[in-house]
């Protein structure tokens, strides 16, 4: 009995597009190639290497190209999962594909896709550029320190700066001393109106001392209404000022701080440039000079504009501050002294021209209607 053929099916029964059989397998194979290569890829262009298993001897074939049909477009790459892959491992038939592996497109327009960047790669290349700015800027701050770099300064914006920061600190001890006294005056004016209350009661129920005890209660009660008038007044003093010192000045002094750090980088690219300038002028650091003096360029605009930033909020905060402080004392002033004067007509006219509203005890609170 003859030994049957290694060769699978689908080598060993060809079939024809009309159903007939062939004699030839180079037919069937150069088929299933066709199939199994990509759009393009002719087999002009693809080498058959043989190993038969009848005899040692090996070959190279060299197909021709098939007429053009429209390929499936699921057989447009090659896998080792293919189906002609298996049956030319069948055969012993090693493929072998031009060098890249890559489908030329014979016809048809070709198309290049711009370079898409790297999200990755633009994060380094920040975080590259943040520590070198940041290795300078600690640089420049450790030689001024040390008094070996030097410093650019503006005398008259600095001394304002220096002023602005010290009346910050005397505005925030007058608003903290204010604060105390606020305090201080709730707690009196309550101890008042509880006074008051107990001396009203005690006048209804000892007869004998109804007259005196009944003046007591009215001299407390008009103390604590009168307290409370100028409590008013006090704080609405601390609000405008804590407006002034915590909102109006904070924000000039966060423009002051970027102006710092902006002075500091204008000094660390201008010690490079600096340094550069003085050593030797070649092919080698001529390029790094004119990238220096680029950044130098960038960061001395940049310092200007703060510089001119904080000139101006200097100048507003200065008018602003004026205005409010010059109100808001004379409000202090007239307040305190109708209070201590007893002058109840003098103190609340003192909350009229500020257009000061008390308010009054549970008037925040909703009715029981409105909870329901």
């Amino acid at each position: 009995m003859a030994q049957e053929s290694p060769k699978n099916s689908a080598a060993e029964i060809p079939v024809t597009t009309n159903g007939q059989l062939e004699d030839s397998h180079e037919h069937s194979f150069n088929r299933d190639l066709k199939c199994s290569l990509p759009v393009g890829l002719g087999l002009s262009e693809t080498k058959i290497t043989c190993h038969g298993f009848d005899s040692a001897k090996e070959g190279v074939v060299e197909a021709g190209s098939f007429p053009s049909s429209s390929p499936s477009p699921k057989s447009s790459v090659i896998s080792p999962s293919s189906a002609a892959a298996s049956r030319l491992a069948g055969q012993g038939c090693d493929l072998i594909i031009p060098t890249g592996g890559r489908a030329q497109q014979k016809s048809g327009p070709v198309v290049l896709a711009d370079e898409v960047k790297n999200p990755a790669m633009e994060k380094l290349e920040l975080v590259r550029k943040w520590s070198l700015n940041t290795y300078k800027c600690t640089r420049q701050i450790i030689s001024e320190k040390l008094g070996r770099g030097s410093r650019t300064v503006d005398l008259e914006l600095e001394a304002q700066i220096d002023i602005l920061r010290d009346n910050k600190k005397k505005y925030e001890n007058i608003l903290r001393l204010a604060q105390t006294l606020s305090t201080q005056l709730f707690q009196m004016v309550h101890t008042q109106r509880q006074l008051g209350e107990a001396f009203a009661d005690l006048s209804l129920k000892s007869l004998e001392l109804h007259e005196e005890f009944g003046y007591n209660a009215d001299t407390q009660k008009l103390l604590a209404k009168n307290g409370e008038t100028l409590l008013g007044a006090i704080n609405f003093f601390i609000a405008s000022v804590n407006t002034l010192v915590n909102k109006t000045i904070e924000d000039t002094l966060l423009t002051v701080k970027q102006y710092e750090s902006a002075r500091i980088e204008y000094d660390a690219y201008r010690t490079d440039l600096e340094e550069l300038n003085l050593g030797p002028r070649d092919a080698n650091t001529l390029p790094k000079i004119e990238q220096s003096q680029q950044l130098f360029q960038v960061h001395k605009e940049k310092y200007d504009k703060m510089r001119n930033d904080v000139s101006i909020k200097l100048k507003f905060l200065e008018e602003n501050k004026v205005k409010v402080l010059h109100n808001q004392l004379v409000l202090f002033h007239n307040a305190i002294a109708a209070y201590f004067a007893g002058n109840q007509k003098q103190l609340e006219q003192t909350l009229k021209q500020f257009h000061i509203k008390l308010k009054t005890p549970g008037a925040d609170a909703p009715s029981w209607l409105e909870e329901q």
